[in-house]
């Protein structure tokens, strides 16, 4: 099972993951409604689905979340960046670095506040720089050992910067 890290603390995750593909959600069934979404709980959905059924999500009980892959531009979610509670950014293999650009265009440009949490190939290798880049959430690869992961915070005293020379 994986492990949540917000806060610099292990946590419960109350949040769900849409089931199913996209696409289903977005699709008409044979009776021509629309797919529900659970009625109660907080949901995160893939990006297209929040853009195609914002409304509606925003209308359910439950708090909101949008699952941003490496390929998607956060500039999608500057207007809704109030309304949503959390933004996942997905780093779907261990040298993907795009994650961290993203994180840093949500924090700074878009003025993002909400939690912003690492998901996918997540190690403790990664999560000293993922904080620097406005990560305050870290759902943990599985198998990954959350003490050793809390440890990483500690290892380094100052972040990498590259600097000019004179």
């Amino acid at each position: 099972m994986a492990v949540l890290i917000r806060g610099r603390s292990v946590t419960a995750n109350s949040w769900r993951p849409l089931e199913g593909e996209a696409r289903h959600w977005l699709s008409v069934r044979e009776d021509g409604l629309v797919p529900d979404f659970p009625a109660e709980g907080d949901l995160v959905v893939p990006l297209v689905v929040w853009q195609l059924r914002r409304d509606d999500l925003l209308l359910r009980q439950g708090r909101a979340g949008v699952r941003l892959e490496p390929h998607e531009d956060p500039a999608e979610l500057a207007a809704d960046a109030a309304r949503l509670a959390l933004v996942e950014v997905s780093f779907p293999k261990f040298g993907d670095g795009r994650g961290f650009s993203i994180a840093r265009l949500l924090r700074g440009r878009y003025g993002y506040g909400g939690e912003l949490r690492a998901v996918g190939q997540v190690t403790r290798e990664h999560l000293h720089f993922m904080a620097q880049c406005g990560f305050d959430a870290f759902l943990l690869r599985d198998g990954e050992d959350a003490a050793e992961a809390l440890a990483a915070f500690g290892e380094l005293s100052a972040g990498y910067h590259g600097r000019r020379a004179a």
